[in-house]
């Protein structure tokens, strides 16, 4: 299940919930003859099935839907103005169901921003006009849901991110995956056809691989993919990204670089891989292909495929050797 898919479950559930309690609340308010609370009630049921129908015609964007803020500002400020003008302290409980919806619906800083306001006013009218040991019950139970929910909300948060970040890095090396570098690449190229800009891709490759693993072994071998990459970081410039591609493959993407500047930062990549001391393995060279997108290239699988015949070339020259191959611009 995507993170918008799940967004958009969430929200209509949360919405929905609160639908059907501000309901029962009408319902309740109208049978016992208080009328004020059930015009509010239904004022807020309204406003939440405006959410429930915001969330149905934006649930391809629940992930940046603004519409939502507005909406639970509405109700927690007509929560609150119904507190202060209607001098009955029995609404201060509906501030607490409307502090949890706050965090279930947006984004962790904008719920926390607005619960925390809502808590603050709630506190304030509560000292003031109700006897304190009820004033720090309700108070302390609005500060122990907005604190579990944010703590919830933020560890939600911090999980998702983790498993973002497992599924686009390659967790031996610590570079992007492959699968990441389809969509980079197709992204890069699109910004470069809109811009103008120029975007160059290179290959690089462990020389004598297999000489490398029957001597070092696997152990050996994955030690040095991990020393290479941080090796790697260092070389390229901010900005330039890294993928693994296996194998004793690397893939290295410059955006808003030209031919001349892929050719000179291969050529600096090969030195520093030949004249480092490298742990376990000692000494050992990388050949790098490189290219530069040229019009008509639209197609990251274009720019791969070109590269690793650079890549291809490089080795037919012998190793420790780096190689750029042209490609040919298409008329629109």
């Amino acid at each position: 299940m995507t993170e918008t898919r799940l967004r958009t479950y969430t929200h209509l559930s949360g919405y929905g919930i609160a639908t059907l309690f501000l309901a029962s609340l009408a319902i309740q308010n109208l049978r016992y003859g208080f009328y004020q609370l059930f015009y509010l009630a239904v004022s807020l049921t309204a406003l939440t099935l405006a959410g429930l129908a915001y969330t149905a015609l934006a649930r391809r964007q629940q992930l940046r839907a603004p519409g939502h803020l507005f909406i639970l500002a509405t109700i927690n400020a007509i929560i609150l103005a119904a507190l202060f003008s209607l001098k009955d302290t029995n609404i201060s409980h509906w501030c607490l169901p409307a502090i949890l919806l706050n965090l279930l619906i947006l984004p962790l800083r904008q719920g926390t921003v607005l619960s925390l306001l809502s808590t603050g006013l709630l506190i304030g009218f509560l000292i003031s006009r109700d006897p304190l040991p009820e004033a720090i019950l309700v108070g302390f139970a609005a500060v122990i849901l907005l604190s579990c929910g944010s703590l919830y909300i933020w560890q939600y948060d911090h999980m998702t991110q983790s498993a973002e970040d497992l599924a686009i890095i390659d967790p031996n090396t610590g570079a992007h995956n492959a699968r990441f570098l389809d969509e980079t690449l197709q992204k890069e190229i699109s910004r470069s056809n809109v811009t103008g800009h120029p975007l160059s891709v290179a290959t690089l490759a462990l020389d004598y691989r297999e000489q490398t693993l029957d001597l070092h072994g696997e152990d050996g071998l994955a030690s040095f993919y991990r020393e290479a990459t941080q090796h790697l970081f260092g070389v390229i410039r901010a900005g330039d990204t890294l993928y693994t591609l296996g194998n004793g493959e690397f893939f290295l993407l410059f955006p808003y670089t030209p031919e001349e500047g892929v050719r000179v930062i291969a050529e600096r990549v090969r030195r520093s891989f030949a004249e480092k001391e490298w742990p376990i393995v000692g000494r050992v060279t990388v050949s790098v292909g490189c290219t530069t997108r040229v019009a008509g290239d639209n197609l990251a699988d274009t720019l791969r495929k070109r590269a690793a015949k650079a890549l291809e070339d490089a080795h037919k020259r012998g190793h420790d050797n780096t190689w750029f191959s042209a490609g040919t611009p298409q008329q629109a």
